[in-house]
């Protein structure tokens, strides 16, 4: 009976170790897949939003149809996917930054204008900088 009963308390050990090793393996993958999932989002919203950027430098985001609106669909697409994986503080710079690129104007050498560039480009870094944080916590 002593022999018995040592093997079934071996056995249920055995096996809720399986089970939390199991759920553990299961929670690790999903933590992994977010962030991969983060990491591409955020990528290419940042990729569409310096590409835009550098385009409303020179132009107007109306004045030319195809490449300005192919870069404006890739932040939207990217930033929709922020939406759906980040925490509310990254989805909020991320929001703002979309919103100051489609303000943007062409600088046309004024200074008032590369200003706006400027604070435009620290929007990115700080939106950038969050999402570097939220990442490596994820």
């Amino acid at each position: 009976m002593e022999n018995i009963l040592s093997v079934a308390v071996g056995a249920c050990l055995g096996l809720i170790g399986a089970v939390f090793g199991s759920w553990f393996t299961a929670r690790r993958q999903d933590r992994m897949w977010l962030r991969e999932q983060k990491l591409k989002a955020g990528v290419g919203f940042n990729t569409a939003v310096v590409q835009l950027i550098d385009y409303l430098r020179e132009t107007r985001l109306s004045d030319d149809g195809a490449g300005a609106n192919e870069l404006a669909s890739r932040m939207q697409e990217a930033r929709s996917a922020l939406y759906l994986l980040c925490a509310d503080d990254t989805v909020d710079l991320a929001a703002a930054l979309a919103r100051r690129v489609w303000t943007s104007r062409p600088s046309e050498g004024r200074d008032d204008r590369r200003a706006e560039h400027r604070e435009t480009e620290d929007l990115l870094r700080r939106f950038t900088h969050q999402l570097r944080q939220e990442i490596a916590r994820t």
